[in-house]
């Protein structure tokens, strides 16, 4: 897969918009508290300002349920970035009022417009035509560095894409940065290959774990989706998270690794409470003993040293999914454990986004992995075979 990247096409003196993933992390104050998917665009930006270009940036930023609403505003991104790139940001009073075309149209060489929230305009997400034709006309060059959101068919995403030819889109350079590593990591990893999948859903990670199967060595799963496949296994769960109906599919998973010879590793032992809360009774029980009632919310000790036993021979490691309940103290030493294994080896390690990426960077260990992505559910996709809509139309024609 050939991709359109921004350094082989002449952006210089152009309007440019870029789709950026400013969708970070905040506390009840409207603090910030994790600015890496901020920090991560700036490459583009400054490249983009480097060459006498007008910017426009646009994001989204959690989910409002329509129109403006104060607490979703991007108010806060534009004075991170004012701080990050050290010059004046404008910022829209909306998306496509007749007062931000106007800002658009008026930008001068190394200026930077930020348009508020995209999901304020509820066509954004319906990838509505009217909307992505209007967002083209603001500019001559359309970058998308934003591969947290390229799993999804949105108006700034896909849409807009189709109203620039391959000489005026491309792929920002964290965009081919993430794709790149990605490609490389599925189709040509270093061995010992292996995968760690966590998190709460088997659901929402099936696809990946069959297209994953046949590349990986070795394969460990953890967090909530074990107990589907350790009830597959016939063990007594209690009350813990099981997703009944992808029980076979499951018990497939596992005979498609036993007949491709790829270790498939589950806990041997859990945190198990009484119920889903910080200040409940747990105890540490193998997985033979999970008391009638109660729940595992994290991997015990057993599985923590198994599981990183499991990891020393690696060469490459790609995590995504955290082991247990991390963010309850008493749930989380599982998941840091398995952290400081995977910081600790001397393979190439590839973090894919949301969760994890939140978990590492808790845990003190965001500067010993390799590669972090800035997209969960877009990684998971890619590991998934699929091409993600908002890079299709990035992709070259001889390579479609």
């Amino acid at each position: 897969m050939k991709l359109q990247e921004i350094k082989n096409i002449d952006i210089t003196g152009k309007r440019v918009f870029i789709r950026c993933d400013f969708n970070v992390p905040m506390d009840e104050y409207n603090n910030i508290t994790d600015d890496r998917r901020i920090r991560s665009a700036l490459s583009t930006i400054r490249y983009c300002i480097d060459n006498d270009c007008s910017v426009i940036l646009a994001s989204h930023f959690g989910r409002p349920k329509g129109g403006f609403e104060e607490e979703f505003s991007l108010q806060p991104i534009a004075k991170r970035l004012h701080t990050l790139l050290k010059q004046e940001i404008k910022m829209a009073p909306s998306i496509i009022c007749d007062e931000t075309m106007k800002m658009a149209k008026e930008l001068k060489a190394g200026e930077i417009l930020l348009l508020e929230n995209m999901r304020f305009e509820s066509g954004e997400t319906k990838n509505d035509e009217a909307l992505s034709a209007k967002l083209a006309s603001m500019a001559e060059v359309y970058i998308n560095d934003a591969f947290g959101v390229s799993h999804r068919a949105h108006s700034s995403v896909e849409g807009i894409a189709k109203y620039f030819d391959m000489q005026h889109k491309a792929a920002g350079f964290l965009m081919a940065k993430e794709i790149k590593f990605f490609h490389h990591i599925v189709h040509n990893p270093k061995r010992p290959f292996i995968s760690i999948v966590g998190g709460s859903k088997v659901s929402g990670k099936l696809e990946a774990l069959h297209n994953l199967v046949p590349k990986v060595d070795k394969i460990i799963i953890g967090g909530g989706m074990a107990f589907t496949f350790l009830k597959a296994l016939g063990h007594e769960i209690g009350n813990s998270l099981v997703e009944e109906d992808l029980i076979p599919e499951a018990v497939k998973i596992m005979e498609q690794a036993k007949k491709l010879g790829v270790k498939l590793y589950l806990p041997v032992d859990v945190v198990a409470a009484e119920a889903f809360s910080a200040e409940a009774i747990a105890k540490i029980v193998t997985i033979q003993e999970i008391p009638k009632g109660w729940m595992g919310l994290d991997i015990g000790p057993a599985s923590a040293l198994l599981f990183s036993e499991a990891l020393e021979d690696a060469n490459t490691i790609l995590w995504n999914g955290p082991m247990g309940v991390y963010e309850m103290d008493k749930f989380a030493k599982g998941s840091t454990k398995i952290s400081h294994a995977v910081a600790n080896s001397f393979a190439t390690t590839v973090v894919g986004g949301g969760d994890t990426a939140d978990l590492v960077r808790i845990t003190g260990d965001e500067d010993e992995m390799t590669f972090i992505s800035t997209g969960g559910g877009a990684s998971l996709e890619l590991i998934e075979g699929k091409i993600l809509p908002g890079v299709k139309a990035l992709v070259l024609e001889e390579d479609n």
